[in-house]
């Protein structure tokens, strides 16, 4: 079955999930509702696979899915305003996309005959081109109604996807897992980047010097537990180097690398730290805080 959606958010996400499911051959039809006269300048508006409208306006006959792709604190508004529109086309469901919230801020759409539901893409999609493809094969976590959680799956189906069941009274600790592997994954590849700067690298070739690195880790912990990807000082109960390393650092570099590597200490002894090393590493990381 092909889609016919309505997306209210020509943002990053909203654009990258319409983009994907054109691309994926998934898409009857495709409208996008904005705050801006005109709509950003994407393939799907230039070249006239998608419909842009200036406002709000109801979805019309054999629409299957609404989407609201903008910021938490407007879904109340936006689904109370789209409620105020009149009933839902028969078998439309209405998703929000953001990660912490329930479906209690469309509740107005659930009164206006709306299935409603959580659509939640577990990546990080920053750039509304290359998040099309960034999409093909990832998790999405999901919640709602029985009808639109099928709508749901059949969505998540066209882009090779898998779905993942989080209750709504535990979305915000979802949220902050995803929080910790991409936001503070970029900050601290962010402070790598800035420490290379600091040790004389250039600054043009701090972050390519990184990045491989990085890719490498992830790659390790594609294959390996976490115990068994980490590497470094910690992981080889280096006390004199994370010593060294501390007495080294600024108070901010100092603080960031001493909390994290508590975090790490604690994977490094499910891999078999010996305790001697571990609480020397331990007190001297609790002194760098």
């Amino acid at each position: 079955m092909s889609e016919r959606l309505l997306i209210i958010g020509p943002g990053r996400v909203g654009l990258s999930l319409g983009y994907a499911l054109w691309k994926a051959d998934a898409l009857d039809g495709i409208t996008y509702c904005g705050r801006n006269p005109d709509p950003p300048p994407h393939p799907l508006f230039i070249d006239g696979r998608a419909r842009y409208v200036f406002g709000l306006e109801r979805p019309g006959p054999g629409t299957t899915a609404v989407l609201l792709a903008v910021p938490d604190r407007l879904l109340p508004e936006i689904s109370l305003a789209l409620a105020s529109l009149g009933e839902a086309p028969p078998g439309c469901a209405a998703f929000h996309l953001s990660g912490a919230s329930g479906t209690d801020p469309l509740a107005p759409l659930l009164e206006a005959g709306y299935g409603i539901g959580t659509l939640h893409p577990l990546q990080a999609l920053a750039d509304p081109l290359i998040g099309a493809d960034q999409l093909r094969g990832v998790y999405f976590a999901v919640s709602g109604e029985p009808g639109a959680l099928s709508a749901a799956r059949r969505i998540i189906s066209h882009l090779g996807g898998s779905a993942i069941m989080v209750p709504i009274a535990q979305r915000p600790l979802y949220h902050a897992a995803a929080v910790f592997a991409s936001n503070y994954l970029a900050g601290l590849i962010g402070a790598a980047a800035r420490l290379m700067v600091q040790s004389g690298v250039p600054e043009s070739e701090a972050l390519p010097a990184i990045l491989p690195l990085a890719r490498g880790s992830l790659e390790n912990l594609g294959r390996l537990a976490p115990d068994q990807a980490l590497t470094g000082p910690i992981s080889r109960g280096d006390v004199e180097t994370v010593g060294l390393h501390l007495r080294t650092l600024e108070p901010r570099e100092r603080a960031l690398y001493a909390s994290m590597g508590l975090e790490i200490l604690e994977v490094a002894v499910e891999g078999g730290l010996d305790k001697m090393s571990a609480d020397e590493i331990r007190n001297l990381l609790k002194r760098g805080l």
